[in-house]
């Protein structure tokens, strides 16, 4: 028996590996993360399999039933949104699983990130203008952030920053990046990126909350910020220079 934890996607069914949907159709039992897994995917699993939503379930009932699975010999497709590797909560239940003796493994998803940059058309990283893209969060009605990961501090170098979970206290989130970016850099949120109902603002960083209000924008999204989103001018990539082809 094991454990699969998988990257269902940000949203749209499609934009799912042909391994996570594999596991899906071929494991018995499947938790899911509710309202952020697309019902489309449920719909893959086995006629008979149990389907258990985990938006209401704590920690210690999650690992309960994947412990009641391994006993009872059957795989578990455990759904997490976007790609497992970032803010997916799936570190604390490999450490009670590896405590309960119960295998899993990792298949990843595409993140949401990802598919706001596809939203947008847009490179985080374009030459000579940003070449570093900082993946984070705020820590309002959230763990804490470590020492020294506070956005003044993270904006300094002025990389591409993308913000999960902060839509909701936007106006804290610009005032602590205003220093460093300053009123006049791009901003993008994109709300339920690669959805039928997407939703994309661009605004600078000085306009941007007061879209983001008017819009009634409140969760499902990441704010991109940087010079990279409206950059023009710069230097073709060396990947495919005349100078390295040769």
């Amino acid at each position: 028996m094991t454990v699969h934890f998988i990257g269902a996607g940000p949203g749209a069914a499609d934009l799912i590996t042909v391994r996570g949907q594999r596991l899906i159709a071929a494991s018995p039992v499947c938790l899911y993360a509710g309202s952020l897994v697309p019902a489309e995917l449920l719909e893959i699993c086995p006629p008979d399999a149990r389907k258990i939503d985990t938006s209401a379930l704590t920690l210690d009932e999650i690992i309960a039933e994947l412990v009641a699975a391994d006993e009872a010999g059957h795989d578990v497709a455990r759904l997490h949104s976007g790609d497992p590797s970032v803010f997916s909560a799936i570190a604390e239940q490999m450490r009670r699983l590896d405590t309960a003796g119960v295998p899993y493994d990792v298949t990843p998803g595409v993140p949401a990130f990802a598919a706001a940059a596809a939203a947008l058309a847009r490179e985080l990283t374009v030459p000579g203008v940003a070449q570093t893209v900082i993946l984070t969060r705020t820590a309002e009605r959230a763990t804490a952030m470590p020492e020294g990961e506070d956005l003044p501090s993270l904006a300094a170098s002025r990389s591409t920053m993308v913000l999960h979970l902060a839509v909701q206290r936007i106006d804290a989130v610009v005032a602590d990046l205003l220093p460093a970016y300053g009123p006049d850099c791009p901003v993008a949120v994109v709300a339920r990126a690669s959805r039928p109902d997407e939703q994309i603002l661009r605004a600078s960083l000085g306009e941007i909350a007061a879209l983001v209000k008017e819009a009634g924008i409140r969760r499902t999204a990441v704010i991109v910020i940087g010079p990279a989103l409206t950059a023009a001018q710069f230097p073709d990539s060396h990947l495919y220079s005349a100078t390295r082809c040769r």
